[in-house]
């Protein structure tokens, strides 16, 4: 039997946009007219006329952290109590909550604070409990911060070592609770890890939020979200709510290791790029090069405008970047690597260059994750190398306001060149980080067309690397399925495709460029079974 679609506006991945589709056996199997697709109307089919309605491909976040996303939504969500200081202190005090014992929150942003922009210390959470531990991650958690309690607990003092590409921050020569990047590894070891159950619990919520926002598949790294949980378990953990019909997202592991030995043990035992199932199928080795740029740790070649004794954090060393990389892509992995800032990637391109030059490959597909803090003669390297680009169109929200003072007038030009890359033929597709930032793919799409932030309070950033809506639309859907090898099994609305879908409230062609963030998502399919509707539409 087949659910034929009509009366609606369906961006199929290619234009002019079509009136109706099909859908039988969890595919499509045609998009065209009102009338072609009436016409194959058959006993027992159903018919469902859209009214008008836009209708796109599902949406891909082709980089984000389905667990921490789930915990997150399980502890006290800061981003939105960042007036003041202040004011982040009452929230996390009227809601402490967390796990273990443990009061746990996640989105502080020191730069949106209107009493100093400095990161929170230990001190100011003492004032909101001295007998709880206490830890709050940074928005885009590179950073903590934590309170004196939590510092005892650890055995936190002005003699512990800093760990190789993290740094305990220390003021008038005591540590003042701020840890960046894998110095945040001696708190995240010390808090109680969850049982598979509440694994699944977060899994789930994660989920049902990603499906209101329209999202069906994602890209997610989520083997080093809790220090204490293996890979053998969170992958158990997807495929249990698989077997059971909950898994309502495809998900394309980011498999994160960070040494030679786990990643070694994953390949052997049978994990490599590509293997799994539509719902959950194993990616690129996943690795996190340096840190970010609102935290001033991503590690870029000249010192910070803004900080002049700071480059950032090297988090590998060249021989660690090429040992990983070299073993990946020697035994059929993908790549897909963090850089944010140019220094790093220098190091990664290096490192895949070489790698490519011992193992050459057809087609891997390697990828960077962010590309942001560029220069031109990267860019050119990145297209030869014929590497894939993850990019997140979100973080122009923030980063706009910051980048020329993080790294200068002369680099900011060259960075977040997202569509000069695609020029050169580079395939850039489009995430959120979540939750770094909310999962909110129309607010994405948003900010790539308008490179400016979403209140439009600036002037665009770089005006000539706006996104055309299609461009935006397609790095949400179509360039998210290539990233894994699968542009000929999802991410378009064509004969013999996943049938993922979504329903929107208004199409993003006709709409104000700056409001395609507040357009209504009506329903969102997976598989041709509804996932997402509103309970008020």
């Amino acid at each position: 039997m087949k659910t034929i679609y009509h009366h609606a506006a369906v961006y199929t991945g290619q234009l002019p946009l079509v009136q109706a589709f099909i859908v039988e056996d969890g595919r499509f199997s045609f998009a065209g007219t009102d009338a072609e697709a009436l016409a194959r109307l058959d006993s027992g089919d159903t018919a469902v006329d859209l009214g008008g309605a836009f209708v796109c491909p599902g949406f891909i976040d082709s980089h984000m952290h389905l667990l921490n996303y789930g915990q997150s939504l399980r502890i006290a969500q800061l981003a939105d109590h960042c007036g003041s200081r202040k004011e982040l202190l009452r929230f996390l005090a009227a809601n402490p909550l967390g796990r273990g014992g443990w009061i746990l929150g996640r989105g502080w942003n020191q730069d949106f604070f209107s009493d100093g922009n400095w990161m929170p210390t230990r001190w100011e959470l003492d004032t909101v409990s001295d007998t709880r531990p206490i830890c709050i991650i940074r928005a885009c958690g590179h950073a903590l911060s934590v309170n004196s309690k939590a510092l005892t607990m650890l055995g936190i003092t002005a003699d512990t070592p800093h760990p190789e590409g993290g740094q305990i921050v220390l003021e008038n020569g005591v540590p003042n609770g701020v840890f960046l990047d894998n110095a945040m590894d001696l708190v995240t070891t010390a808090i109680p890890a969850p049982g598979k159950e509440d694994l699944k619990d977060m899994l789930r919520s994660g989920c049902r939020a990603l499906n209101a926002y329209g999202i069906t598949s994602i890209h997610s790294d989520d083997y080093l979200t809790f220090s204490d949980v293996s890979w053998q378990e969170i992958n158990a953990a997807y495929r249990e709510l698989e077997e059971a019909g909950e898994l309502t997202v495809r998900v394309y592991e980011q498999s994160n290791f960070s040494d030679l030995t786990a990643l070694k043990a994953f390949v052997e035992a049978g994990n490599v790029t590509g293997t799994g199932t539509d719902h959950f199928r194993i990616g690129p080795l996943k690795m996190v090069g340096d840190g970010a740029l609102g935290a001033r740790t991503a590690l870029l070649t000249d010192p910070y405008a803004d900080d002049p004794g700071n480059r950032g954090l090297m988090v590998y060393s060249q021989e660690e970047f090429d040992t990983l990389i070299g073993y990946a892509n020697a035994h059929g992995m993908q790549t897909a690597i963090h850089a944010i800032g140019d220094a790093c990637l220098d190091m990664v391109l290096g490192s895949i260059e070489k790698a490519l030059a011992e193992h050459p490959r057809q087609d891997p597909r390697h990828g960077i994750v962010h590309c942001q803090i560029t220069r031109p003669d990267q860019l050119e390297k990145i297209a030869g190398l014929g590497l894939h680009v993850y990019a997140q169109s979100i973080f122009l929200d923030y980063d706009i306001h910051i980048v020329e003072q993080r790294v200068g007038k002369e680099l900011a030009k060259s960075s977040y060149r997202w569509k000069t890359l695609m020029g050169k033929g580079v395939t850039v597709s489009n995430g959120s980080d979540c939750p770094v930032e909310l999962p909110r793919a129309l607010a994405g799409i948003q900010c790539a067309v308008t490179r400016t932030d979403l209140r439009g309070s600036v002037p665009p950033y770089l005006e000539d690397e706006k996104f055309t809506v299609q461009q935006a639309l397609d790095s949400f859907t179509r360039a998210g399925a290539f990233a894994s090898f699968e542009e000929n099994v999802k991410g378009q609305i064509q004969p013999g495709m996943l049938a993922d879908f979504l329903v929107l409230g208004e199409n993003p062609f006709a709409a104000d460029p700056c409001h395609i963030q507040d357009i209504p998502v009506l329903a969102t399919f997976l598989g041709g079974q509804a996932v997402y509707r509103p309970e008020n539409p």
